[in-house]
């Protein structure tokens, strides 16, 4: 005789298995799981007799297991303690123990737990009760620096944390979004839906018939494909500054107005300011290192960077 014991994830629809998880369960003498267990109605319309055990026990299982064929459904966080206390018992007195997979997490399955765990937050913890869309943006921008900042350290090993944080700002927003009741509402899959289509869609050398030589014609596909979605959505009063965050820091807004700019060819004495203002000197400077290949707040922040060592070796000395 043998002990089976059936693991399977809480990231796949329950009745999901694989062929040998239901050849074991139809084949299996006697099956058992706990009360409740998520797999109960689909075996009992697949028709698998199921004895319900609230409190198992390691020896009970090793003995039913000695008379016939058992298998034990684990519950759906691995059931970890009790299978290994039927590990310590069967080194002791050996039986044929076997673990069969259900089913397994697919990449990205993780993305349901982060879900789960921030509707409970939302639910039961007071200071995520209270938090808004508003309350919540500087977090969002806090987060996306440390990234930047681990980007340029070379901390390779650390920009995954801070991807998390990232990644649960935006878990937030849309379970906060989530539970308003009219048309602005959406969900999380809502937001993960919306990207996706819009990349499919800009990306027709992928997904479509269109033929391209290269990155840059990649990049002009995409910017007429911005530029049709822009004028589908604003009509005739579309300009090529839409969508341009203009909260950004100033640095990296005027980088993006002016390349937004060159679409629609302004003419050179539209790029110039006459005052003598440091705006427009620094304006002017963005617009040198652009054209210079260079990205203006990079530069500006690499220098930053620098200086912020100086005065650390200055402070140390």
């Amino acid at each position: 005789m043998a002990l089976l014991l059936l693991a399977t994830t809480h990231r796949v629809a329950p009745g999901l298995l694989t062929w040998r998880a239901w050849e074991a369960l139809r084949s299996a003498a006697r099956v058992l799981a706990r009360p409740g267990h998520p797999l109960l109605p689909s075996l009992a319309d697949a028709g698998v007799a199921v004895d319900e055990v609230a409190d198992p026990s390691p020896a009970a299982l090793i003995a039913s297991a000695r008379k016939e064929s058992t298998l034990w459904i684990a519950a759906q966080d691995g059931d970890e303690r009790l299978l290994r206390d039927v590990g310590t018992l069967v080194l002791a007195d050996p039986l044929d123990v076997e673990v069969v997979h259900g089913s397994y997490d697919l990449p990205g399955a993780r993305l349901l737990d982060l879900v789960a765990v921030m509707d409970t937050l939302r639910r039961e913890c007071p200071w995520d009760r209270e938090q808004t869309h508003e309350s919540l943006v500087p977090y969002l921008l806090e987060e996306s620096y440390e990234v930047a900042d681990t980007v340029a350290d070379g901390d390779l090993a650390a920009l995954r944390e801070e991807l998390g944080d990232v990644l649960m700002q935006v878990a937030f927003h849309a379970v906060v979004a989530s539970e308003r009741t009219d048309e602005t509402a959406f969900t999380i899959d809502d937001v993960a839906g919306g990207i996706v289509d819009k990349l499919v869609r800009r990306h027709p050398h992928v997904f479509a018939d269109v033929a391209v030589s290269g990155a840059d014609e990649v990049n002009a596909n995409w910017e007429q494909i911005k530029k049709a979605e822009r004028e589908a959505k604003s009509g005739a009063e579309a300009s090529v500054l839409d969508g341009v965050p203009m909260g950004q820091p100033a640095l990296t807004l005027a980088a993006q107005l002016q390349r937004r700019a060159a679409r629609v060819d302004l003419p050179e004495p539209d790029y110039a300011f006459t005052a003598p203002e440091f705006g427009a000197r620094l304006f002017a400077l963005v617009r040198e290192a652009r054209a210079a290949g260079h990205d203006p707040e990079a530069e500006l922040r690499e220098v930053a960077r620098t200086f912020a060592d100086r005065v650390r070796d200055h402070e140390r000395d």
